[in-house]
């Protein structure tokens, strides 16, 4: 990639964090500034980008469970809002063919209703970089949004597979039919390879060979394959850790995607228009989005912040488009239109995310009556009113273990909370008490300072971000217990301070610590002889 390229894109996303966006609308903005400067997007930066989405798709599959995509929030409520986005944005689009504006005089029904197919996705890529920078993904409303967006992607692929007139090789079938054999393959390899670089190479090489590769060569679509790929090691011990492995590597080549976004050409003024006038439809696909969610039983806040989640158009979007274009549906000028539309909604969307928990304590009277009477099972429950002295946010390893400690010495005083699902059974089952909670909203804490026994709360989520945001709204709303927070750098320890937190460590020098206090209690064992 060219040094200037990079250097600017560095520049911008360093901008965009300081001001408080995701770096992503820095990258995008790079491109556009970079596009104008008269650079244009290469092959290079092109295959990077594609890569980044297929590593995407392949770290989706390893958190996503087959039974999450059967719940009717997910299916149900995804395809409804598919076919209703696309009759509005459909008509919407062929009234303006009436109006005598000259861009829209070459549409026909047909091809309004391909633009309004296109408009009704939502990105993936975007969705799942906010989820996992805000340390939600495994949340209701993460799960939900992923799960939306994953049948979204299927009807996309099955699109792309009919309207090229390419049909997979009968070869799909037995690649299909091998996929229980070849995760028993994965699952032995996955077990016997190790932390270091052999396992992040499995990982890219399951993701673009064993998935995009194998797919794209039997006809079916190279990010399933990676998705499916994914899929298969799901409920593997491992997943997680192969996963973050990846993560560098996945979120530097995601960089390309960005970039080839804004390089792709900047519009010109009737194209600008006709964008600006799609991404100020985008608050209907919201709405829409909202209103079914809590008619499946979410309640108001998680179907609003999953419908935040999903306001935005899709890469998927530019994918239709440009199947459009390739077989003479659409004119040229339309790609560019779903380019800019696709920049716009993430500048967007991007401090929208930011502050919606702030937009629904804002509305929330209002949206709060739109709740159906039955509450969905897996919503947050209220804490139950037991004398817990310690609350521990996050039951990962540290969590768990600070948990078992705790217990251990002062009895079953001990709550743990979590806002991964799985993670919270599995902990119930080997009897710890931990409940589900998200503990970004407002309402979690709201409970918490009704509880005024509670004299300590351990924070070890492990995003920052979610982490300073949360130990702040604590302060705000008053909860009187102190407040420890862990983190695994030195230079996040004064933020999350200065946000209100009592104490505030670096786990690995705690770690050094306690390895101390091991060895001298084996050096005081008196079957241990020191010297010899």
């Amino acid at each position: 990639m060219d040094p200037i390229i990079l250097s600017v894109t560095f520049v911008l996303g360093l901008l965009a964090n300081r001001v408080g966006l995701p770096a992503l609308v820095g990258f995008l903005v790079a491109g556009f500034i970079l596009n104008l400067l008269g650079f244009s997007t290469s092959e290079n930066i092109q295959l990077v980008g594609d890569m980044g989405v297929t590593l995407l798709l392949f770290t989706i599959g390893l958190k996503l469970k087959i039974k999450q995509l059967l719940r009717p929030e997910i299916w149900a409520a995804g395809s409804i809002h598919m076919l209703i986005t696309v009759l509005f944005f459909g008509l919407g689009i062929q009234l303006l063919t009436f109006a005598g504006l000259h861009f829209f005089a070459e549409l026909n029904v047909a091809t309004s209703l391909l633009l309004g197919f296109a408009l009704s996705f939502s990105s993936t890529v975007f969705a799942v970089k906010i989820l996992e920078e805000s340390g939600l993904a495994n949340s209701l409303n993460g799960r939900t949004s992923i799960g939306i967006l994953i049948i979204q992607d299927i009807l996309a692929v099955l699109f792309i597979t009919f309207s090229t007139g390419k049909t997979p090789s009968l070869w799909a079938l037995l690649i299909i039919a091998l996929l229980p054999a070849a995760r028993w393959m994965f699952f032995y390899i996955l077990n016997h390879i190790g932390h270091g670089e052999l396992q992040v190479l499995f990982g890219m090489a399951l993701a673009l060979a064993a998935g995009a590769g194998v797919f794209e060569l039997v006809g079916l679509k190279a990010d399933l394959g990676a998705l499916v790929m994914g899929m298969l090691l799901a409920t593997h011990p491992r997943a997680t850790e192969l996963s973050e492995s990846l993560l560098s590597i996945k979120d530097f080549m995601l960089l390309g995607f960005f970039l080839s976004i804004g390089l792709g050409g900047f519009p010109d003024f009737d194209s600008f228009v006709v964008s600006a006038l799609f991404v100020l439809a985008i608050p209907l696909k919201s709405l829409l989005f909202f209103f079914l969610l809590t008619r499946f039983n979410l309640s108001s806040r998680s179907s609003f912040i999953t419908s935040v989640t999903l306001t935005n158009y899709s890469e998927f979007g530019l994918i239709v488009g440009a199947i459009g274009v390739s077989n003479g549906w659409l004119d040229n000028r339309w790609l560019v239109v779903m380019a800019i539309s696709l920049s716009l909604s993430f500048i967007v969307a991007s401090p929208l995310n930011v502050v919606a928990d702030e937009l629904f304590e804002k509305w929330r009277n209002v949206l709060n009556r739109f709740e159906t009477a039955k509450s969905h099972p897996d919503e947050e429950r209220i804490i139950p009113t037991v004398m817990w002295q310690v609350i521990i946010l996050g039951m990962g390893r540290v969590g768990t273990q600070t948990y078992d400690v705790l217990r251990e010495r002062y009895g079953n005083v001990v709550l743990g909370v979590d806002a991964d699902q799985e993670k919270v059974k599995r902990h119930n089952a080997e009897g710890r008490n931990v409940i589900y909670a998200d503990v970004s909203g407002r309402d979690f804490w709201r409970r918490l300072v009704s509880l005024n026994f509670v004299k300590t709360c351990v924070v070890t989520i492990p995003s920052f971000d979610a982490k300073l945001y949360a130990i702040t709204m604590a302060k705000q709303l008053g909860v009187v217990c102190k407040i420890v927070a862990i983190t695994e750098f030195d230079d996040e320890v004064e933020p999350l301070l200065e946000g209100g937190a009592d104490l505030a460590f670096n786990i690995y020098d705690e770690i050094g610590i306690g390895l101390a206090n091991d060895i001298c209690s084996c050096l005081d064992d008196p079957k241990i002889v020191v010297g010899e």
